[in-house]
């Protein structure tokens, strides 16, 4: 399954190798969903998310606490484990197939700046030249 969706970072990432010597970049993310509660502030879904190969080990720094990402999730799916006192637990999971910076600092409520809002928007090629619309009727009803 896949997923998207804006991010904070819980904690700063770990990395760590393979027996194999393949870097993984480990790093909690928080998605807020839903509506807010009584005490004002919305849920949030922990998930234990991993970036394997060469991008791990050089992106980690830059994956702090408090960074606010857009997360491209592949792999999304519930973990059970048992606990010692014999409890059984799920906890959601992904692969980290990409992300990209929203915002830098704290995040208490800041927007992207124009550039970065820009760059998360899709993009467009340009209209070929001598695509007609120079000619066009301006008197377009819609």
């Amino acid at each position: 399954m896949k997923a998207q969706g804006l991010a904070r970072i819980g904690k700063d990432a770990e990395v760590r190798f393979t027996p194999g010597g393949t870097a993984v970049a480990n790093v909690t993310l928080a998605f807020t969903y839903g509506k807010k509660g009584e005490d004002g502030k919305r849920p949030t879904q922990w998930v234990d998310a991993s970036i394997w190969g060469q991008r791990a080990e050089p992106m980690a720094p830059y994956l702090t606490k408090g960074k606010q990402i857009v997360a491209y999730l592949e792999d999304v799916h519930l973990q059970t484990y048992t606990k010692n006192d014999g409890t059984t637990n799920a906890k959601m999971v992904a692969r980290l197939a990409d992300f990209e910076f929203v915002s830098e600092g704290s995040g208490d409520g800041q927007r992207a700046a124009p550039a970065q809002r820009q760059a998360l928007a899709p993009r467009q090629a340009p209209a070929p030249q001598g695509s007609g619309f120079d000619d066009m009727n301006d008197d377009i009803p819609f």
